[in-house]
């Protein structure tokens, strides 16, 4: 993604002003040819107050990932890829301005609905309707009453690559006219990237957003938080079913397909006509601007989502303790025009996709509002979260809490203030929406790992990595042992038993596992990085950017090989990995230290450097015995090429690690500085002569 913003100057003189053409909207119907009616839906979602009885909650037992306030600047410039956010610098005597978009440099055509668009008195605008992947050039001029500027110098934006899921926001005047339009808008944006990052359906999902008191229809919101309305289409039940196991991909659709009824339970399932689309089927966009369902020019949306203009929402993080998430609103709607709900909002006995995992126990289903009913996809074994069944809010949301809610995900049916969470590949909608057809997209792998013999005492293996951003990460991580006897490895000794602890920078225990069954089973099926055997751990955690530790050992003390990983599973948002080190003894043979990463990013290419300690690790903070008195360090390429080693730091490079700020506190220490392609790394550490003792190998992210 690339978006300039730039100093413009302007001279304002009296010049004529084109007209501006309406906006075009394209749309996908892919699928087959029979076409099904459309159904108009209404989904609302509630704040904490409205909630007419106090729930019984039950904490969800098998998505532990816990979301947190996600921190950003205030109007970050963000792609999805459909838009990109144009933005320039504010001229004083300026009143409004006007923005051209094309995709030649020399504006020889415009892209539809931007040419001299009247984007009043702001500095930016997201430009919607646009193509994946490609780049585009805009231009402003400026206006008051004395006339309108020349153009400005020429600056770019593109949009997001990828040839998944790509939903088409358009915004509605309510969003554009508002004071707060670049927040709003932006804040839309990030919800969206959101969802296109997690599928990767070859769908157009087209929603029109809106930011006011009233519906699209013109009723008041009242004390509704936000809504949705969505087309929805009754397909027939062996119709429905078959495209919904046929489109199966992940370890959660086999699971839920397995728990199936054999006989109908409706004559028809109705998804939303996105949900359709994502499985195969032809049920188009059928919403117009005002809500209203249809066919013809005029419905050419899939939904239309409302934020209530009166309620205090906040379009930053972290949100204020007075005011609600308008991110997780947004998120929330944008949920249920993908397909999720429940047949009990709307009546009637045909079902709707969700509702086709809702359990009261184990082998006992519930499709009615009385008593419990949960989310399932073994079957009702295992309960992922409650489904609400307090009327005055949506039967198809979760059952929620009272605030400060413990876990506030985004499809809780009310609301809390001053808190905020996300859609994620693990969380309870995630996990929801690649049952019921969206295909979870598989993220660019960027992994960080080492290998080593794990001891006892100042002897386990101790991996540290550092997130760095302004937003928080969900990310994967594993302790190895039994895999490593296998094929490819074929390692002896390997840690029979790994234990995995997951600390913060303040020492504290974020979370313990000894075997990753015992707790969040689904999360870490959904990610699809579930460790080969029953007796190795993995912990799944959404973290803030900070310093962390992960420290491996053996159960009741037991010793061997074993690899500790960490695995970034939000490549999309603004924070990335950027350090590693893992602390541990250094043998000889399949004992010596081995350190892995992977970097993404295509074409791009990532500047790294690679230390490798040992005499550090004696003197303080670490006051370390037996350490590694001169560390040898070698770093290969995925096909087993040496790509630079070293000694002693100061062999070769002295200057430019010097200048990186890096150096290594020991002049019999290692160090590498290098450029790699995006690809696969190993860094081995062994001890110089055959040397052994506890040691530190490190890779550090530069750019």
């Amino acid at each position: 993604m690339v978006c300039a913003m730039s100093s413009i100057a302007f001279s304002l003189i009296a010049l004529p002003v084109a007209a501006s053409p309406g906006t075009g909207m394209p749309t996908v119907t892919p699928g087959a040819s029979t076409v099904y009616q459309p159904q108009r839906w209404k989904h609302v979602s509630g704040r904490e107050e409205d909630v007419q009885a106090p729930p019984i909650y039950r904490s969800p037992a098998a998505v532990q990932a816990n979301p947190s306030d996600i921190s950003r600047s205030s109007i970050p410039v963000m792609s999805t890829g459909s838009t990109f956010f144009a933005r320039w610098a504010s001229v004083s005597a300026a009143t409004g301005y006007r923005l051209d978009v094309s995709q030649q440099e020399s504006f020889n055509s415009y892209v539809d609905g931007y040419r001299d668009l009247d984007v009043g008195n702001m500095t930016g605008r997201v430009v919607t309707g646009l193509s994946p992947g490609t780049k585009y050039y805009y231009r402003v001029r400026a206006y008051n009453a004395a006339g309108t500027s020349a153009d400005s110098q020429v600056m770019v934006g593109t949009t997001a690559s990828g040839a998944g899921l790509i939903i088409n926001a358009t915004f509605d005047s309510s969003i554009t006219n508002n004071p707060n339009s670049l927040a709003i808008q932006s804040m839309i944006t990030r919800a969206v990237s959101i969802f296109e990052n997690l599928f990767s359906d070859p769908i157009t999902v087209s929603i029109f957003f809106r930011y006011s008191a009233s519906d699209a229809d013109g009723s008041p919101l009242g004390h509704t938080l936000s809504d949705s309305i969505s087309v929805g289409y009754p397909i027939p039940w062996n119709t429905y079913i078959s495209a919904l196991r046929a489109h199966a991909t992940s370890g959660n659709d086999t699971m839920a397909n397995a728990s199936l009824p054999a006989t109908a339970l409706s004559a028809n399932v109705d998804p939303s006509g996105a949900n359709g689309r994502a499985i195969g089927l032809n049920t188009p966009p059928g919403v117009s601007a005002n809500g209203n369902v249809g066919s013809g020019p005029n419905f050419i949306y899939d939904g239309v989502i409302t934020l209530n203009s009166s309620d205090p929402f906040q379009f930053t993080r972290p949100v204020n303790s007075g005011n609600y998430d308008a991110q997780r609103s947004t998120e929330h709607e944008i949920d249920e025009v993908l397909g999720l709900g429940s047949h009990l909002n709307r009546g009637g006995s045909d079902l709707e996709p969700q509702d086709l995992f809702s359990w009261s126990s184990s082998g006992t289903r519930n499709l009615t509002s009385s008593g419990t009913r949960y989310f399932s996809i073994d079957s009702g074994t295992t309960d992922i979260i409650d489904f609400n069944q307090d009327p005055s809010g949506d039967f198809g949301d979760w059952l929620s809490p009272p605030c400060p809610q413990p876990e506030p995900y985004v499809q809780n049916a009310f609301a809390c203030t001053g808190q905020s969470s996300d859609v994620s590949a693990s969380s309870p909608e995630g996990i929801s929406l690649d049952v019921i057809g969206y295909t979870l997209a598989t993220p660019p792998l960027v992994n960080i790992s080492t290998r080593g013999l794990v001891q006892t005492g100042d002897n386990v293996m101790i991996g540290g990595f550092i997130i760095t951003g302004t937003a928080s990460k969900e990310v994967v991580v594993r302790g190895l042992g039994p895999t490593l006897s296998q094929p490819p490895f074929n390692v002896t000794g390997v840690l029979a038993d790994p234990f995995l602890s997951l600390f913060d920078g303040s020492g504290n225990v974020i979370w313990n596992n000894d075997n990753w069954k015992d707790t969040q089973q689904a999360g870490i099926q959904a990610t699809g990085l579930a460790p080969p055997n029953d007796l190795e751990s993995a912990i799944l955690q959404v973290l803030q950017p900070g310093h962390y530790t992960a420290v491996l050992s053996g159960k009741n003390g037991t010793t061997g090989v074993g690899l500790v990983e960490v695995y970034d599973i939000s490549p999309g948002v603004s924070a990335e990995l950027t350090n590693v080190s893992s602390r541990g003894f250094v043998g000889t043979g399949q004992q010596v230290m081995i350190g892995g990463f992977i970097t993404s990013g295509g074409n791009s290419s990532t500047q790294v450097v690679v230390r490798g300690l040992g005499p550090t690790l004696s003197q303080p903070p670490f006051n370390v015995t037996g350490v590694l008195a001169d560390p040898f360090v070698s770093l290969f390429d995925s096909n087993g090429n040496v790509v630079y080693s070293n000694n002693n730091w100061k062999d070769t490079q002295q200057a430019a690690i010097q200048a990186t700020g890096l150096a290594p506190p020991n002049d019999f220490e290692s160090a590498i500085l290098v450029t790699v392609a995006a690809g696969r790394y190993t860094a081995i550490l062994l001890g110089n002569g055959g040397g052994t003792g506890i040691a530190l190998v490190e890779v550090y992210k530069l750019r």
